[in-house]
Parts: C-alpha cells; structure tokens; sequence
C-alpha cells in the first residue's frame, strides 16, 4: 500500500536506535526526508549511514539535549517547517515513590514529559500557521496500565495521553492532526538483559529468560519495528481522519486478566 508520504519531511527524535530509529527507517522507506535528533553524534551519524545504505532521501543529524529548553528552540529553529514531528526520546526510571528522589524525577520528565510538550509547541505552531501537519506521540502501554514500580512513567506517560488527546481534538481545525501510540513490552538490548538478569536470579540461568514471558501475548516480546509500523500508518494521509487519539500496541496485553 502507498502511504502517499513520499517527498515529505518528517524530524524523529530518540531516533539513533530502538523505536525512534525503526521509526525513521520506515518513514525513509516510504520516501521521507529526515531530520533525525539524539544525544550522541557517533550514534546519529551510525543510523544515518545505515538509512542512506538502503534509501535515496535525505537525511540530517542534531546532536541535541531534548531535556534543555535551549535545544528544543534551535530545534524548532532549524526544523519548523516539516510535515511530520514524532515525538520519542526519553526514558523514566522504575522506581516506588519512595525511591525515587526529586531530581532524578524532575530530570526524566524534563526530558520525556516537557520535551514532547516543549517540541510540540514549537512545531505546532509552524504546523498551525501551514494549516497542515503530523504530530505522532510515542508514549507507553504504563500511561494506561498504571504500575506502582513505574510511578514516575505512568504518571508521565498518562500525562501525555491526556495531552495527545486534549491537542489533537483542537487540532484539526487547523488542519493539524496530532496522535498517540502506546507500545508494551519492546525487544531491545536493554530489557533483553533486564530478563536476563531476573532469569538468573530466579532461575539460576541466564539464557533462561525466555521462560520469563512465556505468558506474554503470542509468546513473545514485541519488535521496534511492529511498533515502527503504526506509527509511521499514524504518520501518513491513509489515517488522515484520525485525531486526538492513542493506539495501542502491546499485543492486547493491558487488557489481559495476567
């Protein structure tokens, strides 16, 4: 299916790896320009030389500290003119409440909670003047099934559920659609060895961890790409009447009883 996305612009951010790379990848395939954003330089040139391996578009890096308010208005300097922002970068610690001190907490929204907020603002504005546009919110299935060990992300990630949504239902009167999209439980490196961890704490074996999430739907974790995927449907005129809200993608697990 032509997604009609050809010849558009869209600004990733998080997007060196994981979701935020799968995401752009898949944009790029249909024929996106890109302007891609994270921290590290070395990481952004490495998903770029990978992007332009397989597609003619072209692709530009900015190295860039989303939880500073400095960089979200370069950001929306040098970016305020494309046709689709997807919001990604940020990570919440786990942690009770008591846990986990204010500094820490403030850090991880400034970057995942007013980051989103921050950046929208900029691009909206832009995107609102245009009368048209593309905000897609990658957010997390914890915004929804509210967990006591992830206080800070639940509250977070609620938070820019109530906000995709309030947004995106003022937002086609200008021509502007802004959405949302809960991933589960994704098949990185970095939770690989969460599970790996446990697995060896609770089953004496590592390479055990499978075992851990035999119960997780279809058996399995899901992949960046899968996640990637509705996002970038999300992103495309084939969803062009699809507003103020927020899709799920978790293989149906925060509707399940275990």
């Amino acid at each position: 299916m032509d997604l009609r996305l050809h010849g558009s612009t869209a600004l990733v951010t998080g997007a060196s790896r994981g979701i935020g790379f799968a995401v752009a990848q898949g944009l790029a395939r249909e024929g996106c320009h890109l302007h891609l954003v994270a921290r590290t330089p070395a990481d952004l040139e490495s998903a770029r030389a990978k992007i332009l391996d397989e597609c003619e578009v072209r692709v530009e890096c900015h190295a860039l500290d989303l939880g500073e308010s400095e960089s979200i208005t370069k950001l929306g300097q040098r970016c305020g003119q494309v046709d689709i922002l997807v919001n990604n970068a940020g990570g919440i610690p786990a942690a009770r409440l008591v846990e986990l001190e204010e500094d820490r907490w403030r850090k991880a929204w400034d970057l995942k909670v007013f980051g989103y907020i921050n950046l929208t603002r900029e691009i909206y504005r832009v995107m609102r003047e245009k009368r048209r546009g593309v905000i897609v919110n990658v957010i997390g299935v914890s915004g929804e099934r509210l967990r006591q060990d992830y206080i800070a992300g639940s509250t977070g990630n609620a938070a820019l559920m109530a906000f995709t949504k309030t947004l995106g239902g003022e937002s086609v009167d200008y021509g502007v659609r802004v959405v949302g999209v809960n991933p589960g439980q994704i098949d990185t490196d970095r939770l690989r060895s969460r599970y790996e961890g446990r697995a060896k704490a609770e089953l004496g074996d590592a390479g055990r961890w499978r075992e851990l999430i035999k119960n997780a739907p279809f058996g399995r974790l899901a992949t960046a790409d899968e996640v990637a995927d509705a996002v970038v449907w999300l992103a495309s005129p084939r969803a062009s009447y699809v507003s103020g809200t927020v899709l799920t993608v978790d293989g149906g697990r925060a509707v399940r009883n275990a």
